[in-house]
């Protein structure tokens, strides 16, 4: 049995816009864009999340929020755990997976994408896609953007406004533009990084 287009990508492949099954995108995209519009005008919790358990495939645990409105194109590659907070106004691109552990703190403004076009020019109307994990306890500062392939560890932080394209290691805080390492967290203090 050949694979939809959602699995090529995750396998790795890059898919472009011209391809035969590129219309699942298109027809998914407004499927979830519908449910999605619901979900943001509801100030009903249960409402909201019975719209994301439709959207996502999977229940939204009763110790986690999504904090509308809410943004996502796709939304049934995405997997949030418990005691999660997602504030306002962030934007998922979760083609190639994003899983959020438990404990996670979201804050606003917040992008997370999983999807990525090649630099070639000659190939720029293709899609690619590389899962994100957020791990458990980590907290991601207002208007940070997690980038393709990135892997945030347990425990760490993610400043304000970062532009994050490496993995974070555990118990660290990364910021700025790419995001770099500031210091250390061992749980009793801080180690400041020399830069």
């Amino acid at each position: 049995m050949s694979k939809n287009v959602f699995e090529r990508l995750q396998a790795g492949e890059a898919v472009s816009f011209n391809d035969p099954q590129y219309g699942q995108i298109r027809e998914a995209a407004i499927r979830t864009t519908k449910l999605l519009t619901k979900m943001n005008a509801t100030s009903d919790i249960e409402k909201a999340r019975e719209l994301w358990s439709e959207i996502s495939g999977a229940p939204l645990d009763s110790s986690s929020y999504i904090q509308p409105p809410f943004f996502i194109n796709i939304g049934r590659f995405t997997r949030i755990g418990k005691n999660v907070y997602i504030n306002h106004a962030c934007s998922f691109l979760d083609m190639g997976t994003i899983t959020i552990e438990d404990d996670v703190l979201i804050g606003p403004k917040v992008n997370v994408l999983s999807e990525l076009h090649p630099v070639n020019p000659a190939e720029r109307h293709s899609l690619m896609a590389k899962p994100v994990v957020i791990k458990r306890n980590a907290w991601i500062g207002a208007g940070a953007t997690i980038m393709p392939g990135v892997t945030v560890g347990e425990n760490s932080v993610v400043a304000a406004g970062a532009v994050v394209n490496k993995d974070v290691p555990d118990n660290s805080v990364v910021g700025g533009i790419p995001a770099k390492l500031i210091r250390l967290i061992d749980g009793n203090s801080e180690t400041y990084i020399n830069k």
